[in-house]
């Protein structure tokens, strides 16, 4: 009868305490803002809101709706170790956008991925309902309670003002060295700002980085990379090594015409014996059966090369790679324009040993 009472006992007990992992139900939380651990992916470090892009005081000229991008948190991520079970978010937002074509998560949440056996690997991914972002957000829970490398994108089409991340009472949360390689800036169109990924890690230049370890600094502006003087001397004013630029996706002929060459020889008077890596625009999926789109397609890519073969042999440092975001099925499209995430991986493969191969000719490894 001992023995039963004793079994019954510690069964009561094994039930009573949680499992090896397991987040307690009423766990206590404590916060850190963010941007008190270790921020990527960022170009200018020193903006007044450090999750804004660009000082846009310091900086003119940009419409209201680029004003609006270059303060939303595209291409950073913060990146800290923690041994916590549980991981939450509480984020005061400024302004959110919706766009129709990009995944909720990837608008306003957050996309986490853990190091492991060298490499990040996926882990969670979240964002909270329409009219309750601003709650605490449960990112992931019932971790194994050991010391993991964690590395968290911020929303891309959101500004914030604040990101505080949660860990259980008597765990740790410290920054971590920055797990990315040298500083190379990237200005592009909505494929370099991430429209119509499912996560914010699954942008090309998100992927690029952790493939390679090399750190690009986002500067994508949706629908308005189109070689503008202004966002040249913002670029000629960052801290970098060099720069890539998806120029192509958004000008209008006369624009690549009239803009290519002063921007070039604006960003270089500033940066000179660095890098300038442009890339073709991708194909767009809309030209399969659209005879207007093919031909307005085909002649802006047309007038590009061309002036970018004479801009290679005008210009030292100057080059011009071509990207592939294309399936071999034709799939790889959210709307006939932008790629799928799978599209985005094909981008940021086909772009890899071209953009290393250049970068290594300026010691950057």
């Amino acid at each position: 009868m001992k023995r039963f009472i004793l079994l019954i006992a510690m069964l009561a007990a094994a039930t009573a305490m949680p499992a090896a992992g397991q987040t307690p139900r009423n766990v206590k939380i404590y916060y850190t803002e963010a941007s008190s651990l270790t921020l990527t992916g960022k170009l200018f470090t020193d903006t007044p809101n450090p999750y804004h892009r660009l000082d846009t005081v310091r900086f003119k000229g940009f419409t209201k709706g680029e004003n609006l991008q270059v303060r939303e948190s595209s291409g950073i991520a913060v990146a800290f170790r923690t041994n916590s079970t549980i991981i939450q978010i509480k984020t005061e937002y400024g302004t959110i956008q919706y766009p129709m074509n990009t995944n909720g998560i990837s608008a306003k949440g957050y996309d986490l991925y853990i190091r492991d056996g060298g490499k990040w690997v996926f882990a969670a991914a979240g964002a909270r309902g329409n009219g309750s972002e601003g709650e605490v957000l449960s990112l992931i829970k019932n971790m194994d309670g050991q010391m993991h490398e964690c590395l968290m994108y911020l929303p891309l089409y959101s500004e914030v003002k604040s990101v505080q991340i949660g860990v259980q009472e008597g765990s740790v949360i410290e920054a971590i060295p920055n797990p990315f390689r040298h500083r190379v800036a990237i200005f592009g169109s909505s494929y370099t700002h991430g429209s119509s990924t499912s996560r914010g890690g699954m942008t090309y230049p998100a992927q690029f980085s952790r493939n390679t370890g090399i750190q690009l600094l986002s500067l994508g502006c949706s629908g308005n990379s189109k070689l503008q003087p202004y966002f040249a001397t913002a670029l000629a004013a960052a801290d970098v090594e060099g720069f890539i630029f998806d120029a192509f996706s958004n000008p209008s002929v006369p624009e690549i015409q009239e803009r290519l060459f002063p921007f070039i020889e604006k960003v270089q008077a500033s940066h000179p014996g660095k890098p300038l890596i442009f890339q073709r625009t991708i194909r767009r999926e809309s030209r399969n059966f659209s005879v207007s789109a093919e031909n307005a397609e085909s002649r802006r890519i047309q007038v590009a090369d061309s002036l970018m073969a004479i801009a290679c042999k005008k210009y030292k440092d100057v080059y011009y790679i071509y990207p592939d975001a294309t399936s071999p099925d034709h799939l790889a499209s959210v709307d006939g324009v932008h790629p799928t995430n799978y599209g985005y991986t094909l981008w940021a493969k086909s772009i890899e040993k071209k953009v290393l191969r250049i970068l290594r000719k300026y010691g950057i490894k």
